[in-house]
């Protein structure tokens, strides 16, 4: 079946001498695998620089069940970035965010909602001017309410506990190891308050981004099956020590 859609770039691998295999996250059908030829030539219809981790793209693709690779007919730049390819920072955080959607989106099935917030939210990111430093935050926790484990926060009290197996906060300890002490537990409840445009507001050292962004990696890792340790996290820890003014 021809499809066209809108689908953003998880990620690109070389397949023998002339061929890309590219993981996207459709509109249509949620996560997708297709196969196409590398162009030769600058004057070729598809453009290896499309297939950048993160870009929003229109594409034809040509469906059909029980397939794994299906076959990219057509494609071009949906909404083409002003800042993100230019911004060292904001470009750690779309090579970070496309290898952590790539892995926590497996399996995924069409999903417009999740989609939807993908694309406000990479968007969002490219024409912000300033203040974005805890975006991969809010991204990463606000994401979770699209797959099903955004917790319950209505019940916190200050020195709770949070379950990250139950999603909820306890006013003591589980039985269980994976739980936050009631620091790590005051931390996520702060982040849980953040959206983009408020998330300024809240300020945070280098090293309480790092101790929540490894919080939400663990999460994720209790909740979504063969979740690694992500490359890209390293790259982009180096590169925020520099004393920068985004937060």
């Amino acid at each position: 079946m021809i499809t066209k859609t809108r689908a953003i770039v998880l990620r690109v691998l070389k397949y023998g001498e002339q061929k890309m295999i590219i993981d996207l996250f459709t509109e249509s059908d949620g996560r997708v695998s297709i196969v196409t030829h590398i162009p030769k030539t600058p004057k070729g219809k598809l453009k290896k620089q499309y297939f950048q981790p993160l870009n929003l793209l229109e594409v034809e693709l040509d469906i059909r069940p029980k397939t794994q690779l299906q076959h990219l007919r057509d494609a071009r730049i949906a909404e083409p970035y002003a800042s993100i390819p230019f911004d060292p920072y904001k470009l750690s955080i779309a090579l970070f965010l496309a290898e952590f959607l790539y892995y926590s989106t497996r399996g995924e099935q069409q999903n417009e909602a999740l989609f939807a917030y993908l694309q406000h939210s990479i968007l969002w990111l490219d024409g912000c001017k300033e203040s974005f430093a805890n975006f991969h935050l809010v991204f990463m926790m606000r994401m979770s309410r699209f797959i099903g484990f955004f917790p319950y926060i209505e019940d916190y009290q200050q020195g709770d506990y949070f379950d990250m197996r139950a999603a909820s906060f306890t006013a003591h300890a589980p039985l269980h190891t994976d739980f936050l002490d009631q620091e790590d537990s005051s931390r996520i409840n702060t982040l849980m308050r953040m959206n983009y445009e408020s998330m300024h507001l809240f300020k945070m050292s280098h090293d309480d981004r790092n101790r929540i962004v490894d919080v939400l990696i663990t999460y994720y890792r209790l909740h979504v099956p063969d979740f690694p340790e992500l490359k890209s996290l390293g790259v982009m820890k180096d590169l925020w020590k520099e004393p920068i003014n985004l937060s």
